[in-house]
């Protein structure tokens, strides 16, 4: 080989080299962009009310009424932690909310999973008229149908139990709204494979779809913790006993018509918003993923 071809497949190899290092991704830099003048001040202020109670939790009773108020607590009291524990049911209150949560969003993930799948695929008298009378339930407030709900939990004896917060929520029309959406965007070339080779319906959605609808699922089990976790209104309907309390109707017993601890309040809204934030942080990736490709399709 001679130096002059030599010299050409040399700069030929650098030149694949340089264009390979620039468009390698170029990892580890921050990438401004116009948005982030909006959005870290939006960021900043809704972090502002965490910061504030985190650090209310660390406080006496004296400073948290102290005018104006402190920024930062002279000695860090981290007993309000425990003074919760102690003067409350808070780990009842804990395994109730969470035993509540999980058989309502397993409730939900099945349920909604069924219904969403019979109205993406299969064609059946009415099905559009049905899916329509569902969707129009989102339009009705909660408060309308807190009577009727409460007669038919009272007819079945579960109040005052668990039971109470659960039947009720096991199905939700926004569910079914969701999994219908995200099913519809699937390939039915897999469906219909599968049905030549003989599967069965449920065998195509607990085989096929359910395991291509890994986003979905995560951001509908998301929604329901965080709405189930939160959850007010109804359990201050249908729960009367300390034990059978949740954390958020268990909450207000530290508020009083003369009096309010602010400073326990506050660590037990420490205590009770750690389980909802860890599951957004382990299921983020899903759930934006979720959301970004669940309704695409009509």
């Amino acid at each position: 080989m001679s130096e002059i071809q030599t010299v050409e497949l040399g700069s030929r190899a650098d030149d694949v080299t340089r264009t390979m290092r620039e468009e390698e991704p170029k990892t580890g830099r921050f990438l401004f962009s116009p948005w982030h003048l909006v959005l870290i001040p939006i960021g900043v202020v809704m972090v502002i009310p965490l910061v504030w109670m985190l650090v209310t939790s660390l406080q006496t009773i004296e400073e948290t009424r102290h005018y104006p108020p402190t920024l930062l607590p002279r000695s860090l009291e981290f007993h309000n932690y425990t003074d919760v524990l102690q003067l409350a049911p808070f780990s009842r209150w804990f395994v109730n909310t969470l035993v509540v949560t999980i058989v309502v969003v397993l409730g939900n993930l099945l349920f909604c999973s069924l219904a969403g799948y019979a109205f993406a695929r299969i064609r059946f008298f009415g099905r559009e008229f049905v899916f329509v009378l569902i969707l129009a339930t989102l339009m009705v407030p909660f408060q309308v149908v807190i009577i009727p709900t409460f007669l038919i939990v009272k007819a079945f004896g579960l109040i005052d139990t668990l039971g109470a917060l659960i039947l009720p929520n096991l199905a939700s029309a926004f569910g079914i709204f969701m999994l219908r959406q995200f099913f519809r965007t699937l390939p039915i070339e897999l469906e219909e494979a599968a049905r030549i080779d003989g599967a069965s319906r449920l065998g195509i959605l607990f085989k096929i779809v359910l395991p291509l609808s890994g986003p979905a699922l995560a951001t509908l089990a998301v929604i329901m913790f965080m709405w189930t976790w939160n959850d007010f209104l109804w359990p201050l309907i249908t729960i009367y006993s300390p034990q059978n309390m949740t954390i958020q109707l268990g909450l207000a017993t530290f508020q009083g018509a003369h009096q309010t601890n602010t400073n326990l309040l506050m660590a037990a809204n420490v205590m009770s918003m750690l389980p909802v934030l860890l599951l957004f942080f382990l299921a983020q990736r899903y759930f934006v993923r979720g959301i970004a490709t669940t309704g695409l399709k009509g």
